[in-house]
């Protein structure tokens, strides 16, 4: 018997390894292990052969079972693997749209512009943080210290979302409310830049659009001062646009920061010399910034005796303008090939 069960095993690995598709490995596999097959009819004979033979024989079937339940395995997995690779090449799609040596595509001006400043700001040690676009209320005012009263909402022109109750979602007016999630989601430390589209119920004209581009950062930690706020600025500033450009503080107001400033650098044409586009001052606002105001740190449940901020902010889309000397920012939204290509 132990020789009929070596020449069942050497026939049956010589079909596992003939079987070129699944199809036929399964009929190899009902071959080999199925009912009627050899191995279990030699199996139902153990019962007419003397102990020591029937335990010598019963040693050899289940040992050529297992090896050759082995070898099916390794083969299936083998098949498995070829009619894989050869659906996904039955069902690849070739999405070219034109010859290599016609495309005219490149990213946009505004993209660019963003992954610029996300390198700067992380190579500074800040990370990346994201929100939704439409947002509540009490994110896009509330926490930031704009109650519903308060008269500075004025400054910003507000679209509204006819979702929830009159005047409770809006298109965020600004980045600011992912400021209040991620300190809402973390402990401090925090330094983190928020880049984004906001919406204004703006006319649009050469420098104003509806739809445009912010970027902002907020600096949490203890013993974080004014002076951390202008040295993280002029670094910046130097970092993005060449050592031969600086940037000053102006007195102003945010009703989420306090003090507040306005955020100048020097004009990019004439480098601060004065000339036309500055008005001869030699200098060009950029953003805003100030000092967390307490206010914004116990909406968040921040202790502000505990902890101090910084925030500053400021608009991508005028950002790139000047840096390529482009004087319309409608042309960043007008997709005319002959424009986006120079960049």
């Amino acid at each position: 018997m132990i020789d009929e069960i070596r020449r069942i095993t050497d026939e049956a690995r010589a079909g596992i390894a003939a079987a070129s598709t699944l199809e036929e490995l399964r009929a190899v596999d009902a071959a080999v292990f199925g009912r009627r097959s050899a191995l279990t009819v030699l199996k139902r004979g153990l019962g007419g052969l003397g102990p020591d033979e029937r335990r010598a024989a019963g040693l050899a079937l289940n040992d050529a079972r297992e090896a050759l339940e082995t070898e099916l395995a390794a083969r299936r997995r083998v098949l498995e693997a070829a009619e894989r690779r050869a659906r996904l090449e039955a069902e690849r799609l070739d999405l070219t749209e034109v010859e290599p040596a016609r495309r005219r595509g490149s990213m946009h001006l505004v993209t660019q512009t963003v992954e610029r400043l996300e390198d700067v700001f992380v190579g500074m040690g800040f990370t990346v943080s994201e929100g939704p676009e439409v947002e509540t209320d009490f994110y896009n005012f509330e926490a930031l210290n704009i109650p519903a009263s308060h008269p500075a909402r004025g400054m910003w022109d507000t679209l509204y979302v006819e979702l929830g109750e009159p005047e409770s979602t809006v298109l965020r007016t600004h980045t600011s409310p992912v400021q209040i999630r991620v300190m809402q989601a973390q402990e401090p430390p925090i330094h983190t830049v928020m880049p984004g589209r906001v919406f204004r119920r703006d006319t649009a004209d050469a420098s104003h659009m509806p739809v445009f581009h912010q970027i902002e950062g907020l600096v949490v930690d203890r013993d974080i001062s004014f002076a951390d706020l202008a040295g993280t600025l002029e670094e910046f500033t130097a970092a993005y646009f060449g050592g031969s450009i600086h940037s000053r503080l102006r007195p102003s107001y945010f009703p989420f920061t306090e003090p507040s400033a306005e955020y100048d650098i020097n004009c990019l044409f004439c480098e601060g010399t004065g000339c036309r586009t500055c008005g001869g001052t030699g200098w060009m606002e950029l953003g805003g910034c100030g000092m967390v105001h307490p206010n914004v740190f116990r909406a968040v449940g921040y202790d502000p005796e505990e902890w101090r901020g910084f925030a500053f902010g400021f608009g991508m889309d005028r950002l790139a303008l000047n840096r390529h000397g482009v004087d319309d920012i409608r042309e960043l939204f007008t997709n005319d090939v002959r424009f986006l290509e120079q960049f």
